[in-house]
């Protein structure tokens, strides 16, 4: 059973309407990482294969800072990070938080991580820098389009992109430690680290996806999937499907 969050009204509509169209009814979880997260929504694992795969569009991101990615959380998956300037959401796809515990060791290393991804985001939204990320950018898609040749011609010019590449990371970079150092480092609320600390979670995904909602009962059954054997790319040797999803009320949760 979930409970979905009024603080993120574009997540809850667009997830209470897939819900109600059947969308989720035998998709299988395609990705699955015990000790953090199961996740679902590809519409290619459905079990009728003779059903189109639905197109997935984005949602506009709803991070509000009282929801975190604590043991439970459901969260908004995301495609493309490096080019996803404005965070915005897979309207299909979604995880379940299963976590683990941290200490204040571990947090502190999830927080450096978040500070650097703030910085580098607000980096690449800022028009001063727009032409050099564009630089960056349109340099990943050509060496991605020539990673899989065997042209010779096409591999000389795969290792002078390497090389620019190494450049323009060294450049951002340089330019992210900039943007972190004059800016308020963001740190865990105390209510959030006790529960990370004593429940567990996914610490270090905070302040980057959006989570909409959270499982008020059947965390065994996630247990559960996040314990079945999977292959190399975190994908269950068996699937395990939705059978069915529909929407409830109970003035208990």
């Amino acid at each position: 059973i979930f409970r979905l969050s009024d603080k993120t009204p574009k997540h809850r509509n667009n997830f209470i309407k897939l819900v109600n169209q059947g969308f989720y009814d035998s998709i299988a979880f395609h990705r699955v990482i015990e000790g953090f997260l199961i996740q679902t929504g590809n519409s290619e694992t459905r079990d009728n294969r003779t059903t189109d795969p639905a197109e997935d569009f984005t949602i506009p991101a709803e991070i509000d800072p009282s929801l975190f990615h604590k043991r439970g959380a459901i969260n908004a998956a995301r495609n493309g990070d490096d080019f996803n300037t404005n965070q915005a959401s897979s309207s299909m796809q979604f995880t379940i938080i299963q976590g683990r515990k941290y200490t204040d060791s571990t947090l502190a290393i999830a927080e450096k991580r978040i500070n650097n991804w703030l910085a580098y985001n607000k980096l690449i939204n800022d028009p001063n820098y727009k032409t050099d990320f564009k630089a960056y950018t349109d340099i990943l898609i050509e060496m991605d389009s020539l990673y899989a040749t065997e042209n010779e011609n096409d591999l000389a010019q795969l290792a002078t992109l390497e090389i620019s590449y190494d450049e323009m990371k060294t450049k951002l970079d340089s330019l992210t430690a900039i943007v972190q150092k004059n800016r308020t480092p963001y740190a865990y609320p105390e209510a959030h680290r006790n529960i990370y600390k004593t429940s567990g979670g996914a610490a270090h995904l905070d302040q980057n996806y959006v989570v909409f909602g959270e499982v008020v009962q059947g965390m065994d059954i996630v247990d559960r999937i996040a314990a079945v054997k999977t292959d190399s790319l975190d994908k269950p040797t068996t699937d395990v499907r939705i059978l069915s999803a529909k929407m409830i009320e109970r003035k208990s949760y």
